[in-house]
Parts: structure tokens; sequence; C-alpha cells
């Protein structure tokens, strides 16, 4: 929802720049008070390479495919991350899901692929090539999550996760700065858009980046990118609240599938074993 409100006023790329910035900025005097710098210098290089398919990109993306889709539609897509980072999992790091995380996976995408149709089918006349190219555009993001998450693993897990997440938001920053630069906006900036954006960097990228990090540490990549199955259900809910966006009963038979999906693929509920 800040993503779409700020790209709107400034465009994509700036948006992207400005939250993965105020990110950096809210976590590096958290770096130096925890006293993480030298094992933020020991594996710097690598950080920075998630920050660009973490952050720099898949923000970036979400942006450009938000000027033409719904808040909702693109959480809706956003969901598909757990699908890649599965998929990924399984063939990089020989993570084999089991029966019942296989059967939620496959109900999660289902749900979000028919919520995705559903938000496709109801665009006005002659949006239909929009919505469709919103959609490719933002499905962009969650392979990059899924790939950054499995390198995060594989590579990244011993390094705590403080160092991760402000380490991969200066990579995302400096990769940005320049495509920022020669994109700023000549006109001024509304003051809805620095709201949106100081909440942006601070609470969905700052604290969020750190607790994400922590989660592919504790439980690994493809359980930790199993939450975004329920991503879009809050953002119907905030879309329908703040931006006057249109929920119908399909929506919620999708929602359903997908919390469905989302218990099955975290644990929370298995299939009964045969005899």
């Amino acid at each position: 929802m800040f993503t779409k409100i700020a790209a709107q006023d400034i465009g994509p790329i700036p948006t992207a720049f400005c939250r993965v910035a105020i990110g950096a900025m809210f976590l590096l005097p958290l770096l130096f008070w925890k006293r993480e710098v030298a094992i933020f210098r020991q594996n710097w290089g690598k950080i920075f390479l998630v920050g660009i398919f973490n952050a720099g990109i898949p923000f970036t993306a979400y942006g450009f495919a938000l000027l033409t889709i719904s808040t909702s539609t693109g959480a809706i897509v956003n969901a598909s991350t757990a699908l890649f980072g599965a998929l990924i999992a399984w063939l990089w790091l020989q993570d084999k899901p089991g029966l019942s995380r296989t059967v939620g996976l496959v109900l999660g995408f289902t749900g979000v692929s028919l919520l995705a149709l559903q938000n496709a089918h109801a665009a006005p006349p002659g949006g239909l090539a929009g919505q469709l190219m919103g959609m490719l555009i933002c499905l962009f993001a969650p392979f990059c999550f899924g790939l950054s998450a499995s390198f995060t693993k594989l590579y990244l897990s011993r390094v705590p996760t403080l160092v991760s997440s402000t380490g991969s938001l200066m990579g995302a920053t400096f990769f940005l700065a320049p495509f920022a630069i020669y994109f700023w906006p000549a006109h001024s900036i509304e003051w809805s858009t620095i709201g949106a954006l100081l909440t942006l960097g601070i609470v969905c990228t700052g604290i969020a980046f750190t607790s994400f990090f922590r989660i592919i540490a504790l439980a690994g990549a493809s359980k930790a990118l199993t939450v975004t199955y329920v991503v879009p259900v809050f953002a119907v809910f905030y879309g329908v609240t703040f931006l006057n966006e249109i929920i119908t009963i399909p929506m919620l038979l999708c929602a359903a599938v997908i919390l469905l999906g989302i218990s099955l693929s975290t644990g929370l509920v298995r299939l009964p074993k045969s005899r």
C-alpha cells in the first residue's frame, strides 16, 4: 500500500531507493552499537549481493507493477514467493518438502493463481494488458526473494541477522543510487509520500528485514518464505479500508485456500499418514 502511494508520486525507482536507504540508516547505528561492524567487513561482498536480489530488484519491480495493478493483486502475486523458495531450496539445497508441505504449497499457489485471475477478470475494458504485465513484473520479485533466501541459508546462516539485514539494505542502496538520481522527479514530494517512505523504510524494511533473516536462520529458507501466503489477506484489508479497493466473495474464498496452504506448508496442520 505504501509502495503504491509513493510510486505514484515520485516513481518506482526513487521509491525503492528511499525505502532501502531509510532502512539502512535506521539499522546502521544499531550495527555499531552491537559492535558487529567487523563481521560485516568479513562478509560484505556476499551481503551486498543478497541486498540486490532481496531488496533492490524486487522493491523496484513492485513499484513498477503497482502503477497498473491494485495493492491486493500485487500482494497476491507476491505470495508465490513461497513456491519459488521451496523449489529453489529443493534444487539448490536439497531441502525436499514432505507430503504435507507439498500439498500446502500447491494449495497456496492455486489460491494465489485463482485470486490473481479473478483480479484480471475484473479489470476495466482495455486494462487487461496492464493487469497481466503488472503481474508478470511483480512475479519477478518472488523469484528474487526465493533465490536470495537460499543463498542466505547457504552462505550467511552464521552471520548475525542485524549484519545481514543492515548490509543487504546498504548493498541495495548503492545499487539503486545512480538510477534513483537519474529518475528523480523534478516536482516537490507530497507529505503523504514522505510518510509512506518513512513507514516503508523503518517498519516494513528495517524492522521486518531483521525478523526475516532471523527466521531464515532458525527455520530454513523455504519455511520462512511460506509466511508470504498471509500477505494477500492483509493487503486486501488495507486496500479496501484505505484505498477504496473492492473485495468480492471469490477473493474471500481464495484467501481461505491460501490460509489452508499456509497451515499445511508450515506444519500447523498435517495430513494423516497412510497406514
